[in-house]
């Protein structure tokens, strides 16, 4: 089976060559577009996340030979949540090469972080499938880059800051409250304010309701050390 020459030029962004390029064609197919012959990458996006899982694991196991479970666990969380695959997948231009049902297409899929997400799992099984882990494990790495070495930092994220602080303070955890939701629906923008027990609030947007709850505990965060 030959590739088109976009899906190749993905596969050597990526840096793999595939023995089996179905495997690959099955890894960037989205539901929206299988049927009875053709597969979607469902299955291997299953796969792939427990492929990212131990390749991390053991990198930040081996990384730091002192640390506890309680400091690799956040670590881990920031590697293999769904916003840093996505990251990941952009960075690869994965979106473009995305097989995607017309309402799909027509919602904007090849931005969706879920979809991409779901399809850098699934490309990652289709490497370890075609090759084994240690391609697997060396193609994570690569993808990842620098992101193993900054972990530390976003791993204590700026909600975690927050209710920390909060908690430092004698407060409850801060709450997260939907203010607005507005543009269409395959490029929304969530409003979000972060509330503290002692009235102090923030208020971002963003293109995701976790992202906007982000940012707007950063912004609270920044005003409540300011004072």
């Amino acid at each position: 089976m030959k590739l088109s020459a976009e899906v190749q030029a993905f596969a050597d962004r990526l840096g793999h060559r595939f023995e089996r390029p179905a495997l690959l064609l099955e890894a960037l197919t989205h539901p929206s577009v299988s049927n009875t012959v053709r597969a979607d990458n469902q299955r291997l996006e299953f796969l792939g996340d427990r492929v990212l899982g131990l390749v991390m694991a053991e990198a930040l196991f081996s990384a730091d030979q002192t640390a506890s479970e309680g400091k690799l666990a956040p670590r881990y969380n920031a590697l293999v949540r769904k916003e840093t695959c996505a990251d990941v997948a952009r960075a690869l231009d994965l979106g473009d090469v995305l097989r995607l049902g017309r309402s799909e297409m027509m919602s904007g899929g090849r931005r969706k972080e879920a979809l991409l997400a779901d399809a850098m799992e699934a490309v990652i099984a289709a490497v370890y499938l075609d090759a084994g882990f240690e391609a697997a494990r060396k193609i994570v790495l690569r993808s990842w880059g620098d992101r193993t070495d900054r972990v530390e930092q976003d791993a204590r994220d700026a909600k975690t800051a927050l209710q920390e602080w909060a908690q430092g303070k004698g407060q409850q955890p801060p709450r997260y409250v939907l203010v607005d939701r507005s543009g269409p629906d395959h490029a929304p923008v969530f409003t979000i304010e972060a509330r503290l027990q002692s009235g102090q609030s923030a208020t971002a947007k963003a293109a995701s309701k976790r992202q906007a709850e982000q940012a707007a505990a950063a912004e609270l965060l920044t005003s409540v050390r300011g004072n």
